[in-house]
This record gives C-alpha cells, sequence and structure tokens, in this order.
C-alpha cells in the first residue's frame, strides 16, 4: 500500500486535534447549536461556488441517491460534531478524548456486522495496543486512574457521536456513490445545515462577535471542509477500519500542539503514551491477514 494513502488519515487527525480544543474553547464563548449549524452554513458557502455546477450536473444521480447523502450527512456531520459541542458543557476534555478513542474499535466492530469484513490481526491487536496508548495519555501514566471519572450527560453524548461517526465510516464502504467526492461532501453538508436549522432556531443564537468567528472559521472550513475530504478520501483508499486507527493518534497531536503554542513540557507518560498510539497505527496498517482464517472446504 503506498504511503502517499496514509496523509490524508494523518491530515484529518491533525485537524481534528485542534479542533477538540476549539470544542472546550467554544464553552462560554457560542452555544452549542449556534456554532454546530454556523460551522456547516459556512462551510456550505465557501463549497458552493465551486461545487454547486458540478452538483447540478449530476442532479439525477443526487436525486436516486438522496436517502444514502442524507444519513451520511445526518451521522457523520450534524450529529458526530453536533453532539461534541453539547458534550463538553457537561464533560472534560480528558473523557471526550477517551470516548473519541473508541471510534477504531467501533469500526472495526460495525464493519463486521455491517460489511461482513473480518477483522485483521493487526486491527485488532493494534486497536488495542493504541488504546492502551490512549489510556496512558489520558491517565497521564496510570490508566487505571481513569475509572475514577465521573459519568455524565457528556460521556453518553460522546459515546453516541463516537458511534455515529465510526458507523459513517462504514457506511461510506458500504454505499459506493457514483459522484465526484466533491459532489458528495457538498450535498451532505446541505443536509446537516438542514438537520440543525431546527436546533439553531430553537436554541439561543449566539450572535457573531470578534472573540468567536474565529472558533466558527476554524470549525467551518479546516475542520469541516478539509478534514472531510480527507476523511473520505482515506476510507477509499485503505478502507474504513485501517483509516480509523488513525484516530487514536488525537491524544498524541494534541500533546504536541499543546507544548508548540502553549509551552506545556512533555512528560514520560506523554512518550510511553505516543510510542504505544504509534505501534498500535504501524500494527493496523501492516498485519492485514485475516484474525480468523476460513477453512479450506473438503474435498
Amino acid at each position: 500500500m503506498p504511503l502517499l494513502y496514509f496523509l490524508a488519515p494523518l491530515g484529518a487527525v491533525l485537524i481534528w486535534s485542534g479542533n477538540m480544543t476549539i470544542n472546550q474553547l467554544t464553552v462560554g464563548t457560542i452555544a452549542p447549536s449556534s456554532i454546530a449549524f454556523l460551522r456547516w452554513v459556512l462551510a456550505l458557502a465557501v463549497l458552493t461556488p465551486f461545487v454547486l455546477p458540478s452538483a447540478w450536473q449530476h442532479r439525477g444521480v443526487i436525486l436516486r441517491q438522496w436517502p444514502k447523502l442524507a444519513v451520511l450527512g445526518l451521522i457523520g456531520m450534524a450529529l458526530w460534531q453536533g453532539l461534541a459541542y453539547v458534550a463538553a458543557e457537561t464533560t472534560s476534555a480528558t473523557n471526550m478524548g477517551i470516548l473519541a478513542a473508541m471510534v477504531p474499535l467501533l469500526t472495526v466492530l460495525l464493519s463486521a456486522l455491517i460489511l461482513r469484513e473480518a477483522p485483521s490481526l493487526g486491527g485488532s491487536l493494534g486497536g488495542i495496543v493504541a488504546l492502551l496508548g490512549v489510556s496512558v495519555l489520558l491517565g497521564r501514566g496510570n490508566p487505571l486512574s481513569l475509572l475514577q471519572l465521573e459519568v455524565a450527560l457528556g460521556d453518553l453524548l460522546m459515546v453516541i457521536a463516537a458511534t455515529c461517526y465510526a458507523l459513517y465510516g462504514v457506511m461510506l464502504k458500504r454505499w459506493p456513490l457514483d459522484l465526484p467526492p466533491w459532489v458528495v461532501l457538498y450535498v451532505q453538508v446541505g443536509f446537516a445545515v438542514l438537520f440543525l436549522l431546527p436546533g439553531y432556531l430553537l436554541g439561543p443564537m449566539t450572535p457573531v462577535d470578534s472573540h468567536n468567528v474565529w472558533l466558527i472559521l476554524y470549525a467551518g472550513i479546516p475542520a469541516s471542509i478539509i478534514t472531510t475530504f480527507l476523511w473520505m478520501r482515506a476510507i477509499r483508499q485503505i478502507g474504513a477500519s485501517q483509516a480509523s486507527i488513525f484516530i487514536n493518534l488525537m491524544p498524541l497531536f494534541s500533546a504536541l500542539i499543546a507544548m508548540a503554542f502553549l509551552n506545556e513540557r512533555i512528560a514520560l507518560f506523554h512518550l510511553t503514551g505516543g510510542v504505544l498510539v504509534l505501534a498500535g497505527v504501524i500494527m493496523a496498517q501492516t498485519l492485514t491477514r485475516p484474525l480468523v482464517r476460513k477453512s479450506a472446504p473438503s474435498s
């Protein structure tokens, strides 16, 4: 498998790592219903001049495939990040990181159930090793300390959000759409705006000002347009299960971002957890043989 195929999921996860910080910065600055809606409105406005002509040319396929595109827009855009914004109000960034790290293992499980894909040896072992690395990172060297975290409504919402995004990756693989990738993204964004509109109208409409406009810009362009395109490309190139394992790099990337921009020091547990996460990712990408081999039919 060409190494260039790994650039798409790496780029998406790097931008998401920055967006995890954005989620926390939105608390008290802009209502979850406002930023969840406005980010996709901004994405739709940016994409329209470039993608609308192509979408119009493919309107026949879009009309036939709109139920699938609507489901993808709901679970992969409206719910995944929309729920994360709400969760940030009642849970910590640590909890959110732990639960977001469930996506790879959930993807393997859903792929086995929906796509009938036998989990690979690397995907299974790598997922476990990477999740252990995430636990070391978030538990600050003591994974057992995570058991003492209180369960909040935000934790439940992040479980639902992680399940939605795992399902999104699986259904992208399950439903190969005969449309250009940018058109697929554009139509999904349009449906996400429609799904989030009622919550925006009913919720507190936070006015856009100098304190929150940069949060919307980051969430609307890099964290919405660029990451979604990169993720769809990654799933097409290496598959949902292998792409999702890169999500375990989010805590490592977040620590590096904090070291670079917030002058935070890297401790031993950061290095230990980072090595385990990287080892898990490498295992998932290299040990691709099925975990269980089918027995040959007897002659």
